[in-house]
């Protein structure tokens, strides 16, 4: 082996979806260390909660260890279209401008994001499964059709001269998916036969002991339901979930119901499987207009909203009305999906609301009318046994599931490690290691702009929500003395205090105390001014209401 190749390392660096479920974004790269050409897999979102990312958008990978090797990049890989895969192409593919390859479907999702950003739908190359090849600098990647619960989903055979690398992306093992790729063995066993050097796999559902079951199991105990149902049947799930959609709406056919669909996403979903040729014996639907002449009995409505989302039809429906449509005592709705930790309260309150208005309720029910898009344990042990790769990296899940997955490789004859975002993984030698840390993170898209997560931004907007807001006003005249009484203004804190006299009294009263006897030096420095006056108002607020609020002094000097 010649010194220069001896230089030469391939890495596998996670910068989202390793350590948590969502915003996935993994990149391989091979050759000299610090200077290796580079791949990216995934360039994908996640979603936010009130509790620690109120008032955002999305969340996105911190890329900016990727910005700053733009010229070593080759080729942007998408593996399927769900959105914490796909979602920040469009926000990130100028800073990176690779160009991006994918399957039809998936292209299909990424090109309408490009354009929505204002970049070129033509960077998106549509490309055929294995065994067509794509060469990227050192690597030639092939895309391994694997079932999902989305459409023309793919794990990425990656072959590099440092060895074969086989990335599963999410994926189920299901040999009648309904709609989509069904498991096919002998395509893994054939790509696995020459030796894989590493499998970087799913790991979701490391936890749950049971093998995996088909989408199409669920038809018949959805269809008895729906047949059974006496008014008007509403069903929610995710719209990428294209299978389901069609288990749904075969379901509503053959119990002789028209189905309406309601909600963007939804529509734009079935209209892109529909246009690409996924969908070809999906059941006719009816407008909304149409809908609302029909009898309720003979209507199912495909709507969005799974999780609760705020602005969702689901969501709509469950507060009196959605484009008309309205549900009455003896519907029932139909939640044909799981839910995400973190969404529970949102569902929850849905389906209060639902019961409010005599709508009857099914969800999950143990499995009858959902199954997981992703491998169980024993179908992850199975996918080992077919690859019988010499290392096994976790990636797609929380801290706990990398780590389960890694201890069960182990146990299984292949090296196992946990590789969390930022975490740089050498594995040119026989067993991985820890080649070096990268600080990565998230970044927020907040209304129109995106903001670093060590901006302050969010955190400030999580400590007023917590202990309110108070706005401190002096004016000082042009010899530095104050000119009338400071007064107070307050946001989402109690009015009246402990003393049971008005809270913006006790703090003027006090700050009007401090400034009677402030000394002149202060009195003539803003900063100091600044930082005694919110002092003592948060002191004042604590004594009184037993909050130290967020407090934003406004200090008016007169020319």
């Amino acid at each position: 082996m010649s010194s220069a190749k001896a230089t030469n390392r391939l890495i596998y660096l996670p910068l989202g979806g390793a350590g948590e479920i969502g915003m996935n974004c993994y990149v391989y790269g091979y050759g000299p260390a610090g200077n290796e050409r580079l791949i990216v897999v995934d360039l994908g979102i996640a979603f936010p909660d009130m509790d620690t990312t109120p008032g955002v958008d999305i969340i996105l990978p911190d890329i900016s260890w990727l910005k700053a090797r733009r010229n070593q990049i080759d080729g942007i890989f998408i593996t399927h279209a769900h959105e914490d895969h796909v979602g920040a192409v469009g926000h990130y593919w100028q800073q990176l401008g690779a160009p991006v390859y994918a399957r039809p479907f998936t292209a299909n999702i990424a090109r309408r994001k490009l354009e929505e950003h204002g970049a070129s739908p033509k960077v998106v190359n549509v490309v055929d499964p294995y065994p067509h090849v794509i060469s990227c600098g050192p690597f030639k990647v092939s895309y391994l059709p694997i079932s999902h619960s989305i459409p023309e989903s793919a794990g990425l055979l990656i072959d590099t001269p440092g060895g074969r690398l086989i990335h599963t992306g999410d994926f189920k093992i299901d040999e009648n998916p309904v709609v989509g790729d069904p498991w096919n063995e002998a395509l893994w066993q054939e790509v696995s036969k020459p030796g894989v050097k590493a499998l970087i796999c799913d790991s979701t559902n490391v936890f749950s002991q049971h093998a995996g079951r088909s989408e199409s199991t669920l038809t018949p105990a959805i269809t008895e339901m729906m047949r059974n149902a006496t008014g008007m049947v509403v069903a929610t799930t995710f719209a990428s979930n294209v299978a389901r959609l069609q288990t749904l709406a075969t379901a509503a056919r053959d119990a002789g119901r028209s189905i309406v669909l309601l909600g963007r996403a939804m529509r734009a979903m079935v209209e892109a499987a529909t246009n690409e040729g996924l969908l070809e014996g999906f059941p006719s639907v009816v407008s909304v207009e149409d809908a609302l002449s029909l009898p309720r009995q003979n209507l199912m409505l495909l709507v969005t909203g799974s999780q609760g989302e705020r602005r969702a039809a689901s969501a709509q429906l469950a507060q009196g009305s959605y484009l008309g449509m309205k549900l009455k005592e003896g519907d029932t709705f139909l939640f044909s999906s799981k839910i995400i930790p973190g969404n529970e309260l949102g569902v929850i309150k849905i389906m209060n609301q639902l019961s409010e208005l005599g709508v009857d309720i099914v969800d999950d029910e143990g499995g009858k009318y959902h199954v997981s898009g992703h491998a169980n344990r024993p179908d992850l042990v199975r996918m080992h046994e077919i690859v019988k790769a010499q290392i096994l990296i976790p990636m797609h899940g929380e801290h706990r599931h990398l780590r389960a997955h890694a201890k069960l490789a182990d146990a299984n004859g292949m090296t196992g490690i946990v590789a969390v975002n930022g975490m740089m993984i050498d594995m040119s030698g026989n067993r991985p290691k820890v080649a070096e840390y990268i600080e990565t993170g998230r970044t927020y898209l907040d209304g129109s702009v995106q903001i670093g997560a060590l901006d302050g931004v969010v955190r400030d907007r999580i400590r007023m929500a917590l202990n309110g807001q108070m706005i401190v006003t002096v004016i000082i005249d042009e010899n530095d003395e104050v000119l009338g009484d400071p007064w107070v203004e307050i946001s989402g804190l109690p009015e009246i205090g402990r003393n049971n006299v008005p809270l913006v009294d006790v703090v003027e009263e006090d700050l009007g105390q401090f400034l009677g006897r402030a000394h002149p030096k202060t009195l003539a420095d803003d900063d100091k001014l600044d930082k005694e006056l919110k002092m003592i108002a948060r002191r004042s607020a604590q004594g009184e209401i037993g909050k130290k609020p967020e407090v934003t002094v406004i200090i008016s000097r007169l020319a």
